[in-house]
Parts: structure tokens; sequence; C-alpha cells
């Protein structure tokens, strides 16, 4: 994990999983800069837990929400349950701090807001039903009108 931080700005060094990190404070951390280091993050660990079919969506300027949206698969209700608790432990050692968690105890849909990232972890059956991507992926209606 590498971030780029002006000269002389103070460093927090941080001990993580056998991994020392170097970060800069949050108050340091804004806008476009914090989203992209939250979603190379969310990314890392949704990959690192063999999440399946992972779809970002960038939600800027199209909802107050946050920033990126990610939608992901797991195979079953334990590998579903298993993503969200390494991503909320990954986020945490990164220095994210505790997200927002919704439906972990189930394991059909788990939603975790970090702010900047909103994370949707979903069986499959349960994301076919909803079909979220293509609601947010739906062109602006600007474009449509050209």
């Amino acid at each position: 994990m590498f971030c780029s931080v002006k000269k002389g700005t103070t460093l927090t060094t941080v001990h993580a999983k056998g991994r020392t990190l170097r970060v800069p404070p949050k108050s340091q951390e804004r806008g476009a800069d914090a989203a992209a280091r939250a979603l190379s993050v969310v990314l890392t660990s949704l990959e690192d837990s063999k999440a399946e079919d992972i779809v970002t969506i960038n939600i800027a300027g199209k909802s107050a929400l946050g920033d990126y949206m990610v939608v992901v698969s797991g195979r079953s209700n334990r590998h579903v349950s298993a993503i969200a608790d390494h991503l909320l432990s990954d986020l945490k050692d990164e220095g994210f701090g505790p997200a927002r968690v919704e439906g972990l105890e189930a394991g059909d849909w788990v939603l975790i807001d970090t702010g900047d990232v909103i994370v949707h972890v979903f069986r499959p059956e349960i994301r076919e039903f909803y079909n979220i991507e293509k609601m947010w992926a739906a062109p602006d209606e600007e474009e449509t009108l050209h």
C-alpha cells in the first residue's frame, strides 16, 4: 500500500497482519483521494476472499450516498458472511474504522457502508433477483436525451 503525501507531512505507522504501512492521518485524506484509497482496500480484500463477479460502479455525482458502489457474490451464506467479516477487518486494519453493516447474521445480502464506498455482498440468486447493478449502471438522463 503506497500513499502519496505532501512533503513535510507527518505519517502514521500502522502494523496490520504482519505488515508495516505508513498512512497519512485521516484529517489529511480528503474527497477523491480518500474514496480511491477506500475502493482499493475494498477491492483487494474482496479478491483475497475469493468474492465472485466483482462489479464497481462509479456513483459520484449520481448519489450523495458515496463515490463508489461495489457489488459481489459469495457462493453460499457462509461465504457471504466470511467475505463481509474479512472486509470489515481489513477496513479497520487500514485505518478506516468501523463501517456500518446490515444483514451479516443472515448471510443472504450484506451491506457494508464505508462512507465513500458501499459494498453489497450477495448470494447469487439474491443478487439476480434484486439486480441493483442494472439500476445504478443506467445511463444519466442527459445522456439519453442526446
